[in-house]
Parts: C-alpha cells; sequence; structure tokens
C-alpha cells in the first residue's frame, strides 16, 4: 500500500484462512526524487502520460523491491505466495468524470517477482456507479466488527475515512476529508518537513476560530455518502484561497488538526448515531496531538487504536489490499454498495498472472 501520504510503501505478509493475520512487515520510503515526481503528476502538465508511465515503473521497482527484503526476512520462496495485492499510487481521485487513477506497473511487477499481482481495485465499483473508494471497510468488517458493541473504525491516512461496525445490520462508511494530507503539506511548506512530528508544530499554535469555521465551510462537508475525496481536492491550493499566509505557521498548523478532528468527530456523530468504541488506524495515530483533539471531541466514547483489536493501525490497509486481492483469485465481491454507492457488489481488481 502507497497512500495518499506520498511517505513510502508499507508491504505486509499476509496469512489468509479463517481469519487473517500478519506474518510480516516492512516499509520503504520514497525516494526523494521520486516522491516530488508523484507530487507533480497530480497536476496537469506537459509531457505527463510519458511521465506517469516512467513512474509507474520506478514504483513498481520498489514494490518489488519490498516484497523481496520481506520474503527474504522471513526465509520464504516466492513460489509459496499466492498473489501480491498493489493499491498503487493515486495521482487523480475522479469518480464523477468516472475513473481512478492509481500508478503502478504490474505487469512489471509480476515479472519481476514471479508472483500473480492483483490491481486495478477501484475501477470496476466505478464502473458499477460506485465512488471506487473506500474499499477497506468490507476488510474491517471481516476482522473488526463486533455483535456485542458498536464499533467506528476511523482510518487516518492523508485522507481519513470511516467504517460504521453496529452489533447488527448494514456497514457503511465513507471519506470524512483531510487527514494527514494538508498537516503535512502546510508542514513542508511553511517547516520544511515531511510531516509534524507527534503533532508538536501543531501542539504550539492556537487554532484560529474564523479560519476552521472557513474551512468547514467547504461543501464537501455537506455532502451525504456515499463519498470520497483526495488531493484533487484537499490540496494546498484549496488551502491558499483562505489566506491562511496571514496567520502564523503554528496556528495554521493547529486549525489544520482541528479541521481533521472536527470533521472526523461530526461524521462519527451525525452517520454512526450509538457508537460506544472508536479505533484509529492510519498514519495519523503517530500525531498525539491530532488523537487527543479527536478524544476531545468525542465525549463518552472509548477511543483506543486498532492495536487493541489485533492488528496495529500502521498495517491495517495493507493487509486489506491482501484480503482483496484473494478475493479476486477466487472470484469473490469486494466492495459494499452501501459504502462506495455502487449498483450491487462486484469482484474488484485486475489479475496479471506469473
Amino acid at each position: 500500500m502507497s497512500g495518499t501520504s506520498l511517505d513510502g510503501v508499507d508491504a505486509a505478509l499476509v496469512g489468509l484462512q479463517e481469519r487473517p493475520f500478519l506474518l510480516g512487515t516492512d516499509f520503504l520510503p520514497y525516494p526523494k526524487s521520486l516522491k516530488a515526481t508523484l507530487l507533480a503528476l497530480h497536476d496537469t502538465s506537459s509531457d505527463e502520460l510519458h511521465r506517469a508511465a516512467l513512474a509507474g515503473i520506478d514504483l513498481s521497482r520498489l514494490y518489488a523491491k519490498a516484497v523481496e527484503r520481506l520474503l527474504e526476512k522471513h526465509r520464504l520462496p516466492a513460489q509459496t505466495v499466492s498473489a501480491i495485492g498493489c493499491h498503487g499510487q493515486t495521482v487523480r481521485h475522479r469518480p464523477g468524470s468516472g475513473y481512478s487513477l492509481q500508478l503502478g506497473n504490474p505487469a512489471w511487477l509480476a515479472e519481476r517477482t514471479g508472483i500473480s499481482v492483483v490491481a486495478d481495485f477501484r475501477s470496476r465499483d466505478i464502473a458499477a456507479g460506485g465512488q471506487g473508494a473506500p474499499l477497506v471497510p468490507a476488510f474491517h468488517a471481516a476482522v473488526f466488527r463486533d455483535s456485542r458493541c458498536h464499533r467506528v473504525i476511523a482510518n487516518l491516512g492523508g485522507i481519513a475515512n470511516l467504517t460504521d461496525l453496529p452489533r447488527k445490520g448494514p456497514v457503511t462508511g465513507f471519506d470524512t476529508g483531510p487527514g494527514n494530507v494538508l498537516l503535512d503539506a502546510w508542514t513542508r511548506e511553511r517547516f520544511g518537513r515531511d510531516f509534524d512530528r507527534g503533532g508538536a508544530l501543531a501542539a504550539r499554535g492556537r487554532p484560529v476560530a474564523s479560519l476552521l469555521k472557513a474551512l468547514l465551510a467547504d461543501p464537501y462537508f455537506r455532502r451525504l455518502p456515499p463519498k470520497s475525496t483526495g488531493r484533487d481536492h484537499f490540496s494546498l491550493d484549496w488551502l491558499r484561497r483562505f489566506g491562511v499566509r496571514k496567520h502564523t505557521a503554528e496556528d495554521v498548523q493547529a486549525t489544520l488538526a482541528e479541521l481533521t478532528a472536527r470533521s472526523v468527530a461530526k461524521a462519527i456523530a451525525e452517520f454512526c448515531p450509538g457508537a460506544e468504541e472508536v479505533y484509529l488506524c492510519g498514519g495519523g495515530v503517530r500525531n498525539h496531538d491530532l488523537v487527543k483533539r479527536i478524544t476531545r471531541e468525542l465525549v463518552g466514547m472509548k477511543i483506543a487504536s486498532t492495536a487493541e483489536l489485533g492488528i496495529h493501525p500502521d498495517w491495517v490497509e495493507a493487509m486489506a489490499f491482501a484480503w482483496l486481492a484473494q478475493r479476486a483469485l477466487k472470484r469473490e465481491t469486494g466492495n459494499l454498495p452501501e459504502v462506495t454507492g455502487a449498483k450491487s457488489p462486484r469482484v474488484l481488481g485486475a489479475i496479471y498472472a506469473a
């Protein structure tokens, strides 16, 4: 998995018998040049088709390296692996226009590793009228649902999304808005760092009430689910429209942390009535300031990380795409229409045989 935060590749070795379990993990950071290329490809520019194709090959080299390192670490031959579930790197998410584009070269990855690859998970759901996102709620339901307790899983990635797991009845979920994407972008622009470690920069500032009100007035937050979003919408260009430069950098950082916390909490209050427990996963769990803000907003609810449910928060998404890959191989459906808005369940992913 390589997500909106553009930090690198999460590789998880997953056993998929009755219940998914984690056998091993590895992480490879993006080289600075690749990260810069991928960031640039989010915007229209010259010769972008050629540059996107080359970036896809570079990504697949990195994916292959992550797979090889993981197998070497656990002394497993490639033949023991059924498939690689490869999400790819999203550079455009435009379900309203009928597509979501994830870079990568799965044919190249299958050739390099000698392992079958399942990729392009989002297109079929979009073709069936869905958003193509979020896709992880089906996995959350498979591993985290409890008939004795109403749970919510909040994934704090670049974009934040929720999965509502009531004791019974349909599972729902949607993207709530920015998770870390604006926090990281502002940190890079004003502090020259890739991210706000632990939320220390935000903790030094104070949210600007007028700015927060203006940010929360964006129409996306009022849209009813099913809905999804991405860096296409919540970008630095979007943020600059609000005249943020007139405030101190730390106060803007605190405001952006509050934006994520408020939008997540508001979504839970509005669309997950009766929720008793909220479990957090994704890179945002390491942002202690952000977790404190979310906890403060959700008074009376238990807040914990998914580690308490048996899966470390760093690896939930990578495990989800291994699970979705297995379902593709077995010709089993992977989407939840209640989440994505698709006409009905669909088998997700294209298979590149070894």
